[in-house]
């Protein structure tokens, strides 16, 4: 089942010249987990950010983004806050609340759903992540580490049909990188969740994906099978890093 198709899509922030994404077009289907990578600039973060309508950038948009065959654009807020899930960089810009059982519950408060199903998905979600054991901790008291996996728990919490990550171990000690990641990877496999991730720890994804896009100065230059890549790009070339 195909999630979302862009189609020669192109984007201009407000007094620029040049395009920050340039005729890309590419599919997503369902449970696929696709890597996205290109060096600083390169376009990554306002491409996830225009599959996203909540933090989707100001500027000049031409082409066609499907969400599940209709424009995004005509997607509802409520449908976008629980369907498409997204993990920021920094572990602290997507925290707002003071307590990890609230954080948990914070956007499904938002919804409007009952309490009773509130109680339910965030005691649940708390024993997939195995943090129960912080569940009544101040969020301010979490590590890195801990505060990603708590942002990701709150995105899985809506129960998201696919999940944007932007470059969300780019703050991360090499140890909480690979333990976010392998979180991310078991919530693909076990839920057949749809992961689309912009990473530059190559060495962590590269095994776990089934497809990988390479953007350069805002074209799509690679998309396809992670054991094409270096055949088609150097493995030292700059586009292959963060």
């Amino acid at each position: 089942m195909e999630i979302f198709r862009v189609e020669d899509l192109n984007f201009t922030y407000p007094e620029c010249s040049s395009k920050a994404v340039h005729d890309v077009s590419f599919k997503i289907g369902k449970g696929e987990f696709i890597v996205l990578c290109g060096s600083t600039g390169s376009g990554k973060s306002t491409l996830l950010r225009l599959l996203k309508p909540e933090i989707s950038p100001n500027g000049n948009v031409s082409g066609n983004i499907l969400f599940h065959g209709a424009p995004l654009s005509e997607c509802n807020l409520r449908e976008s806050a629980s369907s498409i899930g997204f993990v920021m960089q920094s572990p602290e810009q997507q925290i707002v609340t003071d307590k990890v059982w609230h954080e948990l519950a914070f956007g499904l408060e938002n919804l409007g759903v009952p309490a009773s199903e509130i109680a339910r998905r965030t005691a649940e979600t708390a024993g997939f992540f195995g943090i129960g054991n912080w569940y009544g901790k101040n969020t301010a008291d979490l590590s890195g580490g801990q505060k990603q996996l708590l942002n990701l728990a709150s995105v899985l919490v809506m129960s998201p049909e696919i999940i944007i990550l932007d470059e969300p171990t780019a703050q991360l000690d090499p140890i909480a990188a690979s333990e976010f990641i392998t979180a991310l990877k078991r919530l693909n496999e076990e839920l057949s969740l749809t992961v689309l991730i912009a990473e530059h720890r190559l060495e962590d994804t590269y095994p776990l994906c089934d497809r990988i896009m390479v953007m350069d100065e805002g074209k799509l230059i690679f998309n396809g099978e992670p054991r094409k890549i270096f055949t088609e790009i150097k493995g030292d070339s700059p586009v292959l890093r963060g």
